[in-house]
């Protein structure tokens, strides 16, 4: 025996419309797991392997190093496996969490970029890069001092006097030869 609920009755064009409804929920909440499921790779496997990539949703990790150079409402990040670096587009909104770029003066946040992989960028000259849909952070990076060897400086004192002590000889040398002016 079937009751009804709400006490009207729904039509066939009101059914069809809910059950698409539904569908619809279905299918845009499950986008974002293709992306989640993109294959990790390496940039090593990128390169040799571009054209089996080329338009595929693939998940790529490394440090961000260089510069950050920003385009209207994207940018331009660099991230290095430890291979090679792979130049990324990204929207700017996205990146506002990295605080560190690689460089001598700083160790660059470690970063998981989602996104679809370009052999050749017709829209960027043909370069080969991953236009990002998503990054997270999985490190921090931070600053790097660099502390200097007592060693390295005491080599580097002896040769400066090695080299002023030549000089010096050089010069005096050169004087006894000079013929008096008359």
């Amino acid at each position: 025996m079937k009751r009804r609920l709400t006490g009207h009755k729904v039509t066939k064009s009101q059914s069809h419309k809910i059950k698409t409804f539904f569908a619809t929920c279905v299918l845009v909440s499950l986008c974002p797991c293709v992306l989640c499921m993109a294959q990790p790779v390496s940039s090593t496997e990128l390169i040799n392997n571009a054209k089996h990539y080329d338009g595929s949703a693939v998940s790529y990790s490394g440090e961000v190093i260089g510069d950050i150079m920003a385009r209207k409402e994207y940018a331009w990040i660099n991230v290095n496996d430890g291979k090679n670096a792979i130049g990324i587009w990204i929207k700017k909104e996205l990146i506002r969490d990295i605080l560190y770029t690689g460089s001598y003066k700083a160790k660059g946040d470690l970063v998981e970029i989602t996104g679809k992989f370009n052999r050749a960028c017709i829209e960027h000259g043909g370069d080969l890069d991953i236009h990002a849909q998503s990054i997270m952070k999985i490190g921090s990076g931070g600053r790097l001092s660099h502390s200097v060897d007592k060693t390295e400086i005491y080599l580097l004192g002896l040769t400066g006097l090695l080299t002023l002590a030549c000089f010096l000889a050089n010069m005096a040398r050169s004087a006894r030869n000079i013929p008096p002016n008359p």
